[in-house]
C-alpha cells in the first residue's frame, strides 16, 4: 500500500492525460464537434445541438470506450507474456491465439467462397458469424495450448508452441487467401486492418464482461507474476505452484487476446509496447501491483491517440487501425531497443 501511495501523483498524471485525450477523440469525425461541446454532453450536460449528442451517444463514446478496454487489454496480456517468459518481445499473440481467431474468420470468408456460402446474410448476420467464427478459432487454439500446457514443463516449450501453432494457421490463411474469391479476399483483408467503430452497444456488454473477468483473473496472478521476475525456480522455493500460474496467466491472456481480436479485429503492437512504455516513464520499480494497472492506463491511452491519428479531419473515411498502430508501435520498439546498453 505504501508503494501504490508514492506513485499516487503518476495515475492521477496517466488518468488526466487519457480523460484529455478521450474528449480530445469525441470531437474528431467527419463531423466537427467543438470541444467544449464534447465536455458538456460527455459530462451529462443540456446541449441545443441534438445531432452532436446523437453522434456522441451513439457511435463516438462506445467507441471510445472500445478503445480503452481493447487497449488496456492488450497492454495487460502483453505483461503478463513478457514476465511469464521472461521475453521482453513477447505479445499478445505469442501464445497463437489471434492466428486461431484470423484462422476462424478466413474459413468463414474464404472458406465459404470455396465451398459454397453457408454464414448468415446481411450486414448484421455477417458481423455476428464474424464474431463468432473468430471466438471459435480462438477458443480451438486455447484449448489445443491448455491441453499442451498440462505435459509441458517449461514456459519455453510453451512459447515455441504458440509460435509454431501461429505459423501453421497462417499457412492455412495464405492457402485459403489464395484459392478465395476476390470478394472474399477484400472482406478478410478489411477485417484485418481491425475497426473499433463497428460495434454496437450490446456486443460492447459483451466483450466488457469478456474483458472483466480477464483482468480479474490477471490481478489475482499479480503474486505468480511478482514471483516469476526472477525465474521458475526461484517461484517454486516461494511455495508458487507453477502449473496453476501457468493456467491462470494463459487462460487470462487468452480470454483478453481472443475477445479483442473477435470483436474488433487484429490490433498489433499495442500489447508489445505499452509495458515497455510504462517500463520507460517508471524504471523505479517491477511490482506488478504498480506496472499492471499503469499498463493498463498506458495501453488505453496508446489506442486512443492511435484512432485519433487514424480519423481524417472534415472526411468521413477512417484510415485502417491496424496500420496506425503498426506505424506508431514498430518505431517506438525500434527506440527502445536502440536505448538498451545490453
Amino acid at each position: 500500500m505504501i508503494e501504490i501511495r508514492n506513485y499516487r501523483g503518476f495515475f492521477i498524471f496517466l488518468i488526466g492525460l487519457l480523460f484529455l485525450c478521450i474528449i480530445f477523440n469525441l470531437s474528431l469525425g467527419s463531423v466537427d464537434i467543438p470541444l467544449w461541446e464534447a465536455i458538456k454532453i460527455t459530462l451529462g450536460y443540456p446541449t441545443t445541438k441534438p445531432t452532436f449528442e446523437y453522434i456522441l451517444l451513439d457511435y463516438r463514446i462506445p467507441k471510445a470506450i472500445t478503445a480503452i478496454l481493447t487497449g488496456g487489454s492488450l497492454g495487460v496480456c502483453g505483461l503478463m507474456m513478457q514476465t511469464y517468459f521472461r521475453n521482453p518481445l513477447a505479445g499478445p499473440y505469442v501464445l497463437g491465439i489471434s492466428s486461431g481467431a484470423s484462422l476462424g474468420v478466413a474459413l468463414l470468408i474464404m472458406g465459404s467462397s470455396v465451398f459454397g456460402s453457408w454464414f448468415a446474410s446481411g450486414e448484421l448476420g455477417f458481423r455476428l458469424a464474424i464474431m463468432i467464427a473468430a471466438s471459435l478459432g480462438s477458443l480451438g487454439v486455447f484449448s489445443v495450448i491448455l491441453l499442451a500446457s498440462i505435459r509441458l514443463n517449461n514456459s519455453t516449450s510453451l512459447l515455441i508452441l504458440g509460435l509454431m501453432f501461429g505459423s501453421f494457421t497462417a499457412a492455412i490463411v495464405n492457402i485459403l487467401m489464395f484459392f478465395g474469391s476476390k470478394e472474399a479476399l477484400q472482406k478478410y483483408i478489411f477485417w484485418s486492418f481491425g475497426s473499433l467503430g463497428n460495434i454496437n452497444t450490446s456486443e460492447l456488454k459483451i466483450l466488457s464482461s469478456v474483458i472483466f473477468i480477464g483482468l480479474v483473473m490477471a490481478v489475482f496472478a499479480i503474486k505468480n507474476l511478482n514471483s516469476l521476475l526472477l525465474g521458475e525456480k526461484y517461484a517454486q522455493s516461494l511455495g508458487v505452484s507453477l502449473k496453476r500460474s501457468r493456467y491462470l496467466i494463459v487462460f487470462s491472456s487468452s480470454l483478453l487476446a481472443g475477445a479483442t481480436t473477435a470483436f474488433i479485429g487484429p490490433i498489433g503492437f499495442i500489447g508489445l509496447a505499452a509495458p515497455h512504455l510504462i517500463r520507460l516513464l517508471i524504471p523505479s520499480t517491477r511490482d506488478h501491483k504498480i506496472i499492471l494497472p499503469a499498463v493498463f492506463l498506458g495501453g488505453a491511452l496508446l489506442l486512443l491517440v492511435c484512432d485519433s491519428i487514424a480519423q481524417i479531419p472534415g472526411s468521413a473515411s477512417i484510415l485502417p487501425i491496424n496500420g496506425i498502430t503498426s506505424l506508431i508501435g514498430a518505431p517506438l520498439i525500434i527506440l527502445l531497443i536502440l536505448r538498451q546498453r545490453k
